[in-house]
């Protein structure tokens, strides 16, 4: 079994356990009532790649990734060091995800926030909407077409944006056939783990026309981030290359600073 369908299968387990004690009905009414959350895609775009921080404390690729981690210090420097968005992992069994992470980080930063989690259900695009989240992660491998169009209609009545994440060019067809407006080309095929940035740029010219493209995984350099800027690339979504640097703001800034220097 591939690593993603590992995780679809503790998934399923896992949301039927959870529907036990929280209703969907109860996660769409604490959302209707909830202020509407920060608009997603402002500052995506105009020419100035935009960085999405996530927030995480190990995956199955990297193990442990940080032992000290406190979610709304780590939220506060990355915002304060120029960050769009904020990406909180939210599955804990495989990535060490926690509700209060999602919770805490929400006090402290102005930030939109992406519920980025293995979503399979409604419930999940519900409950992200309940913790206030301006935008939740789709990937088109773990779902089917039906699947996911239901998937972002919910989101939209929650009034979420849905970040639709492909790695291969049938993802990516899929994706056009969708006209999915906001579309992450992953560098990690998550079937083995293995990464490639390169994969960003041999699908960009699939990208339909119109969509807003976020580069995620693998990002580790300010030269990777200037190429990926001058490509057309609107944003990138990078997590484990920040947080193992001592100060996750001054990494924000090294790694980030010469694309942004250039607009």
């Amino acid at each position: 079994m591939n690593q993603l369908n590992k995780i679809l299968e503790q998934k399923r387990a896992e949301i039927e356990e959870k529907k036990k004690s929280t209703s969907l009905d109860v996660l769409k009414s604490t959302a209707t009532i909830r202020p509407a959350p920060p608009y997603f895609r402002a500052g995506l775009g105009g020419g100035r790649i935009a960085l999405i921080a996530e927030i995480k404390r190990k995956s199955p690729s990297a193990g442990e990734i940080r032992t000290d981690l406190v979610p709304a210090h780590i939220a506060e420097a990355y915002e304060n060091a120029g960050a769009h968005a904020i990406s909180i992992l939210a599955d804990e069994t495989f990535f060490g995800g926690k509700e209060s992470d999602f919770i805490n980080v929400a006090d402290v930063t102005e930030r939109p926030m992406l519920y980025k989690e293995f979503i399979i259900d409604p419930w999940q695009i519900w409950h992200a909407s309940a913790l206030g989240a301006s935008a939740v992660l789709l990937i088109v491998a773990a779902l089917d077409d039906k699947a996911l169009v239901e998937l972002i209609n919910h989101a939209a009545r929650a009034r979420m944006a849905s970040l639709v994440e492909v790695h291969t060019a049938e993802e990516m067809e899929r994706a056009s056939r969708l006209t999915a407006p906001l579309i992450g080309i992953n560098n990690r095929n998550l079937a083995t783990t293995e990464v490639d940035i390169e994969n960003t740029f041999r699908l960009l010219d699939k990208v339909p026309e119109g969509s807003t493209v976020i580069s995620e995984s693998g990002i580790q350099t300010p030269e990777q981030v200037l190429k990926l800027q001058q490509a057309g690339v609107h944003g990138i979504l990078v997590g484990e290359h920040l947080l193992r640097q001592n100060d996750v703001g001054q990494a924000v800034k090294e790694l980030m600073g010469q694309a942004w220097a250039s607009t």
